[in-house]
């Protein structure tokens, strides 16, 4: 059921989503468990974004965060910061301070951990919200070299992105 929600959050169905998600998650903690809590919850929070649903979107990253300090499930903790940023920018009244500390704090739990993927999902969103203030040269600064680091997985959707911002940024 959180698997097949996470599905539903990932490819745009938010309202199924969020139906599914809620159902997991309740029937999970009835059994007493709490592994993978935090992503599923940050899952659950991108979905309520999708929909609109503010306040329950930073009810969920909040637990999301909550539970990886709990759990000590911090394989997850990169990218549930770089969520709540993402959540930032799109509520009614977007913050972009407030996205780019969420932003700061995922690449900063990225290098940490030497999570590349999860510093390159960070480095995109951050670079993204550079790019829209005008900051051309640090959105590129920032993502090149988190880009160059790879050596494989250029098909992924990941590295397409950052490929086609860095081109953008180079234009």
């Amino acid at each position: 059921m959180l698997a097949r929600g996470g599905l539903f959050a990932l490819t745009g169905k938010a309202s199924d989503a969020v139906h599914m998600i809620t159902s997991g998650i309740t029937a999970f903690r009835s059994t007493g468990a709490t592994v993978w809590s935090p992503v599923f919850l940050s899952y659950l929070a991108m979905a309520h974004a999708d929909l609109g649903q503010f306040d329950a979107a930073w009810r969920c990253i909040g637990e999301a965060i909550t539970a990886v300090e709990t759990t000590k499930e911090r394989w997850c903790e990169a990218d549930i910061h770089r969520t709540a940023g993402e959540i930032a920018l799109l509520s009614r009244e977007p913050d972009a301070a407030k996205a780019e500390a969420y932003f700061q704090r995922a690449l900063t739990v990225a290098r940490k951990q030497q999570a590349k993927s999860l510093e390159l999902r960070a480095a995109l969103s951050m670079a993204r919200l550079l790019r829209d203030q005008g900051k051309r040269d640090e959105a590129r600064d920032l993502l090149a070299p988190v880009y160059n680091w790879f050596t494989e997985g250029f098909d992924t959707l990941d590295l397409k992105e950052a490929r086609a911002l860095l081109d953008e940024l180079h234009a």
